[in-house]
């Protein structure tokens, strides 16, 4: 379960800063540059997948089974 939990905070970690770039965007200047936040957002998504990644291959995730297996 905490491991869930990470992945929501690593998520809306995701959005905050899309909204933090927001201004940036609407309005074209900003005291960081517009990278700065997606810059971050891209941080945040690797780390999210190597820690899917991790979670699905030491079995502290199961993913749903495929309804093509007979």
């Amino acid at each position: 379960m905490p491991i869930k939990l990470l992945f929501i905070i690593l998520l809306l970690l995701m959005v905050v800063n899309l909204f933090r770039a927001l201004p940036s965007i609407i309005k074209g200047q900003s005291s960081l540059p517009l990278s700065h936040f997606l810059g971050r957002r891209l941080l945040i998504a690797v780390i999210l997948f190597g820690l899917l990644v991790i979670a699905l291959m030491t079995d502290v995730i199961q993913p749903n089974p495929s309804p093509y297996i007979l």
